[in-house]
Protein backbone atom coordinates (compact mmCIF):
# COMPACT_ATOMS: atom_id res chain seq x y z
CA UNK A 1 0.00 0.00 0.00
CA UNK A 2 1.44 3.19 -1.11
CA UNK A 3 0.72 5.47 1.35
CA UNK A 4 2.85 8.58 0.22
CA UNK A 5 1.49 11.55 -1.41
CA UNK A 6 1.16 11.82 -4.76
CA UNK A 7 2.75 15.44 -4.34
CA UNK A 8 6.10 13.33 -3.40
CA UNK A 9 5.34 10.24 -6.04
CA UNK A 10 5.06 13.04 -9.45
CA UNK A 11 8.04 14.27 -7.94
CA UNK A 12 11.54 12.87 -9.82
CA UNK A 13 15.04 12.87 -8.27
CA UNK A 14 17.36 15.21 -9.21
CA UNK A 15 19.12 13.11 -11.60
CA UNK A 16 22.38 15.02 -10.89
CA UNK A 17 22.21 14.04 -7.26
CA UNK A 18 21.55 10.50 -8.30
CA UNK A 19 24.43 10.55 -11.08
CA UNK A 20 26.56 11.55 -8.07
CA UNK A 21 25.00 9.60 -5.45
CA UNK A 22 26.09 6.71 -8.35
CA UNK A 23 29.03 7.86 -8.61
CA UNK A 24 29.95 7.76 -4.61
CA UNK A 25 28.47 4.22 -4.88
CA UNK A 26 30.96 3.51 -6.97
CA UNK A 27 34.15 5.18 -5.39
CA UNK A 28 33.45 2.90 -2.03
CA UNK A 29 33.32 -0.48 -4.58
CA UNK A 30 36.94 0.44 -4.93
CA UNK A 31 36.69 1.85 -8.46
CA UNK A 32 38.62 4.80 -9.52
CA UNK A 33 35.42 7.05 -10.40
CA UNK A 34 35.93 10.59 -12.14
CA UNK A 35 33.19 12.72 -10.73
CA UNK A 36 32.26 15.26 -14.19
CA UNK A 37 28.37 15.70 -13.19
CA UNK A 38 28.42 17.53 -9.79
CA UNK A 39 27.52 21.35 -10.51
CA UNK A 40 30.45 22.49 -7.96
CA UNK A 41 33.32 24.54 -7.82
CA UNK A 42 35.99 22.72 -6.89
CA UNK A 43 37.82 25.88 -5.32
CA UNK A 44 37.57 26.97 -1.77
CA UNK A 45 35.69 29.93 -0.40
CA UNK A 46 37.74 32.98 -0.42
CA UNK A 47 39.62 33.74 2.84
CA UNK A 48 37.79 37.12 3.32
CA UNK A 49 34.82 35.44 3.83
CA UNK A 50 35.65 32.48 6.12
CA UNK A 51 37.60 35.20 8.19
CA UNK A 52 33.92 36.97 8.55
CA UNK A 53 32.40 33.96 9.77
CA UNK A 54 34.92 33.18 12.49
CA UNK A 55 34.59 36.52 13.49
CA UNK A 56 30.39 36.17 13.53
CA UNK A 57 31.11 33.19 15.72
CA UNK A 58 32.93 34.83 18.13
CA UNK A 59 30.75 37.77 17.89
CA UNK A 60 27.91 35.34 19.38
CA UNK A 61 25.74 35.95 16.20
CA UNK A 62 24.25 32.43 16.80
CA UNK A 63 20.31 33.34 17.23
CA UNK A 64 17.13 33.49 14.95
CA UNK A 65 17.63 35.90 12.11
CA UNK A 66 15.08 37.77 10.67
CA UNK A 67 12.94 36.15 8.39
CA UNK A 68 13.99 37.43 4.89
CA UNK A 69 17.53 38.34 6.46
CA UNK A 70 19.64 41.09 8.06
CA UNK A 71 18.81 43.79 7.41
CA UNK A 72 22.54 45.07 6.52
CA UNK A 73 23.14 41.90 4.26
CA UNK A 74 19.88 42.70 2.32
CA UNK A 75 21.15 46.62 2.16
CA UNK A 76 24.64 45.05 1.00
CA UNK A 77 22.70 42.70 -1.36
CA UNK A 78 20.85 46.27 -2.97
CA UNK A 79 23.85 47.80 -3.40
CA UNK A 80 25.77 44.51 -4.93
CA UNK A 81 22.59 44.73 -7.51
CA UNK A 82 23.58 48.47 -8.27
CA UNK A 83 26.97 48.28 -8.39
CA UNK A 84 27.17 45.74 -10.72
CA UNK A 85 23.85 45.04 -12.91
CA UNK A 86 22.77 48.56 -12.53
CA UNK A 87 19.62 47.51 -10.90
CA UNK A 88 17.73 49.70 -8.36
CA UNK A 89 16.30 47.92 -5.39
CA UNK A 90 15.77 48.23 -1.60
CA UNK A 91 16.52 46.15 0.99
CA UNK A 92 12.78 45.84 1.50
CA UNK A 93 12.64 43.91 -2.09
CA UNK A 94 15.47 41.74 -0.96
CA UNK A 95 14.59 38.58 0.91
CA UNK A 96 17.71 36.50 1.89
CA UNK A 97 17.22 32.14 1.57
CA UNK A 98 18.51 29.19 2.32
CA UNK A 99 20.31 28.83 -1.11
CA UNK A 100 19.09 29.96 -4.31
CA UNK A 101 16.81 26.95 -5.01
CA UNK A 102 15.02 27.96 -2.12
CA UNK A 103 14.66 31.35 -3.69
CA UNK A 104 13.30 29.67 -6.61
CA UNK A 105 10.71 27.53 -4.91
CA UNK A 106 9.97 30.75 -3.14
CA UNK A 107 9.28 32.99 -6.20
CA UNK A 108 7.19 30.01 -7.69
CA UNK A 109 4.89 29.54 -4.70
CA UNK A 110 4.11 32.75 -4.63
CA UNK A 111 3.00 33.34 -8.26
CA UNK A 112 2.05 30.42 -9.77
CA UNK A 113 -1.61 28.52 -9.20
CA UNK A 114 -2.45 25.04 -10.11
CA UNK A 115 -3.23 24.88 -14.19
CA UNK A 116 -1.14 27.72 -15.33
CA UNK A 117 1.60 27.68 -17.68
CA UNK A 118 5.15 28.14 -16.81
CA UNK A 119 7.68 28.98 -20.11
CA UNK A 120 10.87 27.30 -19.49
CA UNK A 121 13.69 27.23 -22.65
CA UNK A 122 14.86 23.90 -22.59
CA UNK A 123 17.57 22.92 -21.57
CA UNK A 124 16.90 24.27 -18.22
CA UNK A 125 18.06 23.15 -14.95
CA UNK A 126 16.51 19.81 -13.32
CA UNK A 127 14.58 21.41 -10.84
CA UNK A 128 12.46 23.52 -12.65
CA UNK A 129 10.41 21.27 -13.90
CA UNK A 130 10.38 19.90 -10.71
CA UNK A 131 9.01 22.93 -9.09
CA UNK A 132 6.68 23.67 -11.78
CA UNK A 133 5.12 20.06 -10.43
CA UNK A 134 4.65 21.14 -6.80
CA UNK A 135 3.30 24.33 -7.76
CA UNK A 136 0.26 22.57 -9.69
CA UNK A 137 1.02 24.28 -12.81
CA UNK A 138 1.97 23.18 -16.33
CA UNK A 139 5.35 23.11 -17.98
CA UNK A 140 5.79 24.59 -21.63
CA UNK A 141 8.99 23.88 -23.21
CA UNK A 142 10.78 25.86 -25.82
CA UNK A 143 13.17 23.97 -27.41
CA UNK A 144 16.56 25.36 -28.79
CA UNK A 145 19.25 22.77 -29.94
CA UNK A 146 23.53 23.05 -30.49
CA UNK A 147 23.12 24.95 -34.07
CA UNK A 148 21.83 27.65 -31.97
CA UNK A 149 24.03 27.75 -29.36
CA UNK A 150 21.21 26.39 -26.62
CA UNK A 151 19.06 30.16 -27.36
CA UNK A 152 15.33 30.56 -28.06
CA UNK A 153 13.90 33.09 -29.90
CA UNK A 154 11.93 36.06 -29.25
CA UNK A 155 9.69 34.47 -31.64
CA UNK A 156 9.11 31.73 -30.06
CA UNK A 157 8.47 32.71 -26.98
CA UNK A 158 5.81 34.80 -28.01
CA UNK A 159 3.99 32.06 -29.98
CA UNK A 160 3.99 29.96 -26.62
CA UNK A 161 2.32 32.01 -24.57
CA UNK A 162 -1.49 31.76 -23.77
CA UNK A 163 -4.22 33.44 -21.83
CA UNK A 164 -2.91 30.76 -19.17
CA UNK A 165 0.64 31.80 -19.12
CA UNK A 166 1.74 33.42 -15.85
CA UNK A 167 5.29 33.02 -16.13
CA UNK A 168 8.88 32.77 -17.91
CA UNK A 169 11.90 31.35 -16.02
CA UNK A 170 15.32 31.21 -17.89
CA UNK A 171 18.97 30.80 -16.62
CA UNK A 172 21.85 32.95 -18.47
CA UNK A 173 24.53 32.03 -17.88
CA UNK A 174 22.39 28.81 -18.46
CA UNK A 175 23.10 25.59 -16.32
CA UNK A 176 23.12 23.11 -18.57
CA UNK A 177 24.33 24.78 -21.71
CA UNK A 178 26.85 27.45 -20.45
CA UNK A 179 24.33 29.46 -22.91
CA UNK A 180 24.77 33.35 -22.33
CA UNK A 181 22.45 35.77 -23.70
CA UNK A 182 23.37 39.40 -24.93
CA UNK A 183 22.08 42.48 -24.20
CA UNK A 184 20.79 42.79 -27.70
CA UNK A 185 18.46 39.54 -26.82
CA UNK A 186 17.32 40.12 -23.73
CA UNK A 187 16.57 43.51 -24.81
CA UNK A 188 14.06 41.27 -27.80
CA UNK A 189 12.41 39.51 -24.80
CA UNK A 190 11.72 41.85 -22.91
CA UNK A 191 9.79 43.39 -25.46
CA UNK A 192 7.86 40.20 -25.98
CA UNK A 193 6.72 40.43 -22.45
CA UNK A 194 5.94 44.29 -22.32
CA UNK A 195 3.17 43.06 -24.66
CA UNK A 196 1.87 40.50 -22.35
CA UNK A 197 1.76 41.97 -18.56
CA UNK A 198 0.41 38.88 -17.03
CA UNK A 199 3.71 37.57 -17.84
CA UNK A 200 6.20 37.47 -15.16
CA UNK A 201 9.78 36.17 -15.48
CA UNK A 202 11.98 34.46 -13.26
CA UNK A 203 15.81 35.38 -13.79
CA UNK A 204 18.04 33.31 -12.37
CA UNK A 205 21.58 34.75 -12.12
CA UNK A 206 22.91 32.42 -10.38
CA UNK A 207 26.47 31.67 -12.65
CA UNK A 208 26.76 35.28 -13.37
CA UNK A 209 30.14 35.89 -12.29
CA UNK A 210 31.35 33.05 -14.30
CA UNK A 211 31.54 34.35 -17.83
CA UNK A 212 34.16 34.45 -20.38
CA UNK A 213 33.67 36.74 -22.90
CA UNK A 214 31.61 40.13 -22.15
CA UNK A 215 29.69 40.50 -19.39
CA UNK A 216 26.73 39.83 -17.68
CA UNK A 217 23.24 41.57 -18.20
CA UNK A 218 19.94 41.41 -16.36
CA UNK A 219 16.60 41.22 -17.98
CA UNK A 220 15.58 42.93 -15.05
CA UNK A 221 17.37 46.52 -16.21
CA UNK A 222 14.94 46.78 -19.12
CA UNK A 223 12.24 49.69 -17.41
CA UNK A 224 9.23 48.15 -18.87
CA UNK A 225 9.17 45.04 -17.76
CA UNK A 226 11.45 45.59 -14.50
CA UNK A 227 8.63 44.71 -11.45
CA UNK A 228 7.60 41.83 -13.24
CA UNK A 229 11.15 40.33 -13.09
CA UNK A 230 12.20 38.38 -9.73
CA UNK A 231 16.26 38.21 -10.12
CA UNK A 232 17.51 34.76 -8.44
CA UNK A 233 21.30 35.02 -7.40
CA UNK A 234 23.38 33.47 -4.01
CA UNK A 235 27.09 32.71 -3.15
CA UNK A 236 27.16 29.05 -3.96
CA UNK A 237 29.21 29.59 -7.63
CA UNK A 238 30.73 32.79 -8.03
CA UNK A 239 31.89 32.83 -4.64
CA UNK A 240 32.68 28.66 -4.37
CA UNK A 241 30.30 28.96 -1.07
CA UNK A 242 28.14 26.02 -2.01
CA UNK A 243 27.85 24.70 1.05
CA UNK A 244 27.38 27.41 2.80
CA UNK A 245 23.96 27.80 1.70
CA UNK A 246 22.71 31.25 0.62
CA UNK A 247 20.65 32.65 -2.09
CA UNK A 248 18.63 35.87 -2.40
CA UNK A 249 15.93 37.03 -4.65
CA UNK A 250 14.87 40.93 -5.52
CA UNK A 251 11.29 41.24 -6.21
CA UNK A 252 8.72 44.17 -6.44
CA UNK A 253 7.31 44.54 -3.11
CA UNK A 254 4.45 42.62 -3.13
CA UNK A 255 6.33 39.58 -4.01
CA UNK A 256 8.83 40.15 -1.44
CA UNK A 257 6.53 40.22 1.12
CA UNK A 258 4.56 36.96 -0.20
CA UNK A 259 7.69 35.16 0.15
CA UNK A 260 8.79 36.67 3.53
CA UNK A 261 5.41 35.23 4.54
CA UNK A 262 5.95 31.76 2.76
CA UNK A 263 9.31 31.48 3.72
CA UNK A 264 8.19 32.64 7.41
CA UNK A 265 5.75 29.29 7.11
CA UNK A 266 8.86 27.13 6.18
CA UNK A 267 12.37 27.39 7.26
CA UNK A 268 12.61 30.73 8.78
CA UNK A 269 15.34 33.13 8.02
CA UNK A 270 18.87 31.68 7.15
CA UNK A 271 21.52 30.32 9.02
CA UNK A 272 23.31 33.71 11.26
CA UNK A 273 26.86 33.07 10.56
CA UNK A 274 26.48 32.58 6.75
CA UNK A 275 24.97 35.92 6.57
CA UNK A 276 27.29 37.60 8.28
CA UNK A 277 29.79 36.33 6.08
CA UNK A 278 27.41 36.83 2.81
CA UNK A 279 27.76 40.58 4.09
CA UNK A 280 31.41 40.63 3.29
CA UNK A 281 31.01 38.81 0.06
CA UNK A 282 28.10 41.17 -1.31
CA UNK A 283 29.99 44.29 -0.44
CA UNK A 284 32.98 42.53 -2.86
CA UNK A 285 33.10 44.01 -6.26
CA UNK A 286 33.84 40.76 -8.55
CA UNK A 287 35.74 43.25 -10.76
CA UNK A 288 38.63 43.46 -8.40
CA UNK A 289 38.28 40.10 -6.57
CA UNK A 290 41.61 38.05 -7.72
CA UNK A 291 39.88 35.24 -6.14
CA UNK A 292 37.24 35.24 -8.71
CA UNK A 293 39.28 36.20 -11.61
CA UNK A 294 41.41 33.43 -10.72
CA UNK A 295 38.33 30.92 -10.87
CA UNK A 296 37.03 32.16 -13.89
CA UNK A 297 40.48 31.89 -15.38
CA UNK A 298 40.83 28.28 -14.55
CA UNK A 299 37.40 27.80 -15.68
CA UNK A 300 38.08 29.16 -19.24
CA UNK A 301 41.42 27.75 -19.50
CA UNK A 302 39.54 23.94 -18.72
CA UNK A 303 36.90 25.28 -21.01
CA UNK A 304 39.31 25.38 -23.76
CA UNK A 305 40.66 22.26 -22.86
CA UNK A 306 37.88 20.10 -22.60
CA UNK A 307 36.33 21.37 -25.96
CA UNK A 308 39.85 20.47 -27.64
CA UNK A 309 40.22 16.83 -26.51
CA UNK A 310 36.69 16.34 -27.24
CA UNK A 311 36.83 17.74 -30.60
CA UNK A 312 39.26 14.61 -31.48
CA UNK A 313 36.61 12.28 -30.70
CA UNK A 314 34.34 11.84 -33.69
CA UNK A 315 30.66 12.16 -33.77
CA UNK A 316 30.74 14.33 -30.34
CA UNK A 317 29.22 17.92 -31.75
CA UNK A 318 30.18 20.88 -29.75
CA UNK A 319 29.34 24.08 -29.45
CA UNK A 320 31.76 26.60 -27.17
CA UNK A 321 29.54 27.87 -23.96
CA UNK A 322 30.23 31.60 -22.75
CA UNK A 323 29.82 31.32 -19.18
CA UNK A 324 29.01 28.83 -16.34
CA UNK A 325 31.44 25.28 -16.18
CA UNK A 326 30.09 22.99 -18.66
CA UNK A 327 30.12 21.15 -21.54
CA UNK A 328 26.87 19.75 -23.18
CA UNK A 329 28.04 17.80 -26.36
CA UNK A 330 24.74 16.33 -28.44
CA UNK A 331 25.52 12.56 -28.86
CA UNK A 332 23.23 11.36 -31.28
CA UNK A 333 25.48 10.07 -33.48
CA UNK A 334 26.70 7.71 -30.88
CA UNK A 335 23.26 6.12 -31.05
CA UNK A 336 22.20 2.26 -32.82
CA UNK A 337 26.01 1.75 -31.97
CA UNK A 338 27.27 -1.66 -29.74
CA UNK A 339 29.57 -3.09 -27.67
CA UNK A 340 28.74 -6.72 -26.95
CA UNK A 341 25.06 -7.23 -26.22
CA UNK A 342 24.77 -3.73 -24.76
CA UNK A 343 23.39 -1.22 -27.32
CA UNK A 344 23.25 2.76 -26.98
CA UNK A 345 19.83 4.09 -27.60
CA UNK A 346 19.69 7.20 -25.95
CA UNK A 347 21.62 10.00 -23.84
CA UNK A 348 20.77 8.31 -20.85
CA UNK A 349 22.17 4.94 -21.85
CA UNK A 350 25.55 6.70 -22.92
CA UNK A 351 25.91 8.03 -19.63
CA UNK A 352 25.59 4.91 -18.04
CA UNK A 353 27.72 3.16 -20.35
CA UNK A 354 30.36 5.36 -19.70
CA UNK A 355 30.11 5.06 -15.74
CA UNK A 356 29.70 1.07 -15.93
CA UNK A 357 32.69 1.04 -18.28
CA UNK A 358 35.02 4.14 -18.52
CA UNK A 359 33.89 4.94 -14.52
CA UNK A 360 33.51 8.66 -15.92
CA UNK A 361 30.14 9.76 -14.48
CA UNK A 362 28.09 12.84 -16.48
CA UNK A 363 24.27 14.00 -16.67
CA UNK A 364 22.09 12.49 -18.94
CA UNK A 365 20.52 15.82 -21.35
CA UNK A 366 17.54 13.75 -20.82
CA UNK A 367 17.45 15.74 -17.21
CA UNK A 368 17.74 19.51 -18.50
CA UNK A 369 14.75 18.66 -21.15
CA UNK A 370 17.74 17.70 -24.23
CA UNK A 371 17.55 13.89 -24.41
CA UNK A 372 20.30 13.82 -27.12
CA UNK A 373 23.03 16.02 -25.30
CA UNK A 374 24.82 14.73 -22.17
CA UNK A 375 26.38 17.85 -19.62
CA UNK A 376 29.74 17.36 -18.55
CA UNK A 377 30.97 19.22 -15.58
CA UNK A 378 34.36 20.64 -15.65
CA UNK A 379 34.56 22.24 -12.25
CA UNK A 380 37.45 19.77 -11.51
CA UNK A 381 41.05 19.30 -11.88
CA UNK A 382 42.88 19.66 -15.39
CA UNK A 383 44.44 16.21 -14.60
CA UNK A 384 41.15 14.70 -13.64
CA UNK A 385 39.68 16.43 -17.15
CA UNK A 386 42.59 14.99 -19.26
CA UNK A 387 42.01 11.59 -17.46
CA UNK A 388 37.98 11.46 -17.91
CA UNK A 389 38.21 12.58 -21.30
CA UNK A 390 40.65 9.87 -22.30
CA UNK A 391 38.51 7.06 -21.03
CA UNK A 392 35.78 8.56 -22.74
CA UNK A 393 37.60 8.57 -25.63
CA UNK A 394 38.27 4.95 -25.74
CA UNK A 395 34.59 3.60 -24.56
CA UNK A 396 33.19 5.53 -27.50
CA UNK A 397 35.94 3.95 -30.00
CA UNK A 398 34.59 0.54 -28.88
CA UNK A 399 31.25 1.45 -29.80
CA UNK A 400 30.75 -0.40 -33.33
Amino acid sequence: MNYLSDRINLLAESETLAMTRRSRELRAQGFDVINLSIGEPDFDTPDLVKDAAKEAIDQNYSHYTPVPGYPELRQAIALKLKRDNGLDYTAEQIVVSTGAKQSLANAILCLVNPGEEVLIPAPYWVSYKEMIKLAGAKGIFIESSIQTDFKVTPEQVEEAITPATKLFMFSSPCNPSGTVYTYDELKAFAAVFARHPQVFVISDEIYENIIFTGKHHSIASFAEIHDRVIVINGLSKGFAMTGWRLGYMAANKDISKACDKLQGQITSGACSITQRAAIVAMNTDPAESQDIKQMVDAFKYRRDMAISLLREIPGLKLNVPEGAFYLFPEVTSFYGKSTGDRVILSGSELCDYLLDTAFVAMVPGAAFGSPDCIRISYATSEDNLREAIKRISLALNNLK
